[in-house]
């Protein structure tokens, strides 16, 4: 499980430390993909495979399925941390989060995400209330 927010920063490179706290999880491989809203997620590896099973078993039929993984896989990349804890983040991904120097990762259960740090506030500054009136919905009874 994967919790907290931590400020990394992305260098000349494109390379990024990964928190050190996630590393021993993370250091047999991961998949870093586009995810909703403009960050990117960050699956260990063996998540990222239970994943690709369920939309293998999902209907290749239903239009909803073929567009997400086409842009789900399409936008993967494996990659291993080098022995400093850092992944290197392909300039096509860093291009869809807007990611350039100042990043937010954050812990979000099963997977990492990588935000620019601006957008973080952003989105964060802008969900508070929703996530306070949206409390007693998600988790009814907690």
């Amino acid at each position: 499980m994967f919790l907290g927010s931590h400020s990394p920063r992305l260098d000349e490179k494109g390379r990024l430390f990964l928190p050190a706290k996630y590393r021993d999880e993370l250091s047999g491989g991961l998949v870093i993909t586009k995810g909703q809203e403009r960050c990117l997620y960050v699956f260990p590896m063996e998540e990222f495979q239970r994943i690709t099973e369920a939309l293998r078993s999902a209907p290749v039929t239903a239009k909803a399925v073929r567009d997400y993984s086409r842009v789900f896989f399409a936008s993967a990349s494996d990659e291993i941390p080098d022995k400093q804890g850092r992944i290197t983040i392909p300039p096509t991904l860093r291009g869809y989060a807007s990611l350039d120097r100042d990043c937010v990762v954050i812990g979000a259960n099963t997977r990492l995400e990588i935000w620019d740090a601006r957008a973080w506030a952003d989105y964060e500054a802008e969900q508070e209330q929703a996530f306070a009136d949206l409390s007693e919905e998600v988790l009814p009874g907690v």
